[in-house]
């Protein structure tokens, strides 16, 4: 084995395009459509690389053809690297200029659903530990690549993953290879899905008030939750923003000639790093007693279905550092940055207490769940060569 330090014009030379272009497209192909599919086929096309690779590996069964993966990358006994992707697609839907699990290469990009959200990112890992691997590099501490499911749905992967690692976590720092443009996220707002079950009473409309209206009642409580979203966004995080509500689905009643006697409601609250969704549903149920709105023939039932955490890591941290300096040396300048949006990560986070932060290849808001989904070839090898010198270079106790 050799030592890392001297050696890192030869793990890039190992990084090739090539390499990179057919796992994607290898990936794009597998699909795995979250609802609809399952990932258990993206998982085999990732296993038998890294087992080529000479990686040891694993899967973990979460749900029927549905396995968390993990390669591992041996190293010494310091606490390593994680680095965290997912394994499933938004449905591709329609109106796409080719088949959507087709993959395809135009103008230095190649197509296809989840080339960006994550299947690029998920390449440009396993090839970068490939290359660390074939160079014969020896690392501090060793490097695992977690792959989990349905993080496009509720989480059950990493969920499943944080509880099966939790007493063998033994990492310094976390990257999550969502696409950032190349960016370095260092803070992600969370996520959480609030269910409202209104039940009231039916009656003829001819007589309303011999009824109790359940959608009259939901249509107050989302006043409520648009007043309390004019709150959130008086309070503005530099970083990431505010908290915010969004009604996403809305269900009630049985016919136009009826007093509409039920009513559900599902609501997306996006969380500040510190927020917590059980408190913040024990919040909203207060509110709706206080505006007097479950009485009277109406009840409401709320529960939290889901709730993925956000996460904040310190902007001079050496990961952040480290990252920045990776690819910057890959000729490419990395802002640093905060994300709206929500990720996996939050649980790395928060479970383990392991500084997180996402960098990786694609488009988040251009491409990622849109038709004609792209990645940047380009992209795909510096993200690889940055992934690889990040662990050449990146000690816990800097």
């Amino acid at each position: 084995m050799r030592v890392n330090t001297s050696f890192e014009d030869d793990v890039l030379e190992l990084i090739t395009e090539a390499d990179l272009v057919s796992l994607t497209a290898a990936l794009i192909a597998a699909a795995g459509e979250n609802p609809g599919g399952t990932e258990d086929a993206t998982v085999k096309v990732l296993e038998a690389f890294c087992l080529g690779a000479g990686l040891v590996t694993a899967t973990e069964s979460v749900a029927p053809e549905r396995p968390n993966f993990t390669a591992v990358l041996p190293g010494g006994s310091s606490p390593g690297l994680l680095f965290l992707g997912h394994s499933d697609v938004v449905p591709a839907g329609d109106g796409w200029e080719h088949p959507p699990f087709e993959p395809y290469e135009r103008d230095g990009r190649l197509y296809g659903r989840g080339s960006t959200d994550m299947k690029g990112g998920l390449a440009a890992v396993a090839v970068a530990l490939k290359a660390l691997k074939e160079a014969g590099v020896e690392l501090p501490g060793a490097v695992m690549f977690a792959c989990t499911v349905d993080e496009e749905d509720l989480g059950i992967g990493i969920r499943e993953y944080t509880r099966v690692h939790a007493g063998d976590a033994n990492f310094s720092g976390c990257i999550v290879a969502e696409p950032t443009d190349l960016g370095t996220v260092i803070g992600c707002r969370g996520d959480s899905y609030i269910e409202l079950a209104i039940q009231g009473k039916s009656a003829h409309s001819g007589r309303p008030a011999d009824g109790r209206n359940a959608i009259d009642a939901a249509a107050r409580i989302i006043e409520l939750l648009r007043e309390d979203h004019r709150e959130l966004q008086m309070h503005q995080d530099p970083l990431l923003g505010a908290g915010s509500w969004n009604v996403g689905l809305i269900r009630g009643g049985s016919g136009t000639s009826m007093v509409a006697g039920e009513c559900t409601v599902s609501l997306d609250r996006r969380l500040m790093p510190d927020d917590d969704a059980g408190a913040i549903l024990a919040a909203l149920q207060q509110r709706i007693i206080d505006a007097g709105i479950s009485r009277d023939g109406i009840s409401v039932s709320a529960w939290v279905s889901m709730e993925m955490p956000g996460f904040r890591t310190a902007e001079d941290h050496p990961l952040v550092r480290d990252a920045v300096a990776a690819l910057a040396d890959c000729g490419f300048e990395s802002g640093i940055g905060g994300w709206t949006a929500a990720c996996d990560g939050g649980f790395i986070a928060r479970d383990f207490g392991v500084p997180t932060i996402v960098m990786g290849p694609g488009g988040l808001n251009d491409q990622a769940h849109q038709v004609n989904e792209s990645v940047s070839i380009s992209e795909l090898v510096t993200a690889a060569r940055a992934y690889a010198l990040l662990c050449l270079r990146h000690r816990p106790d800097q």
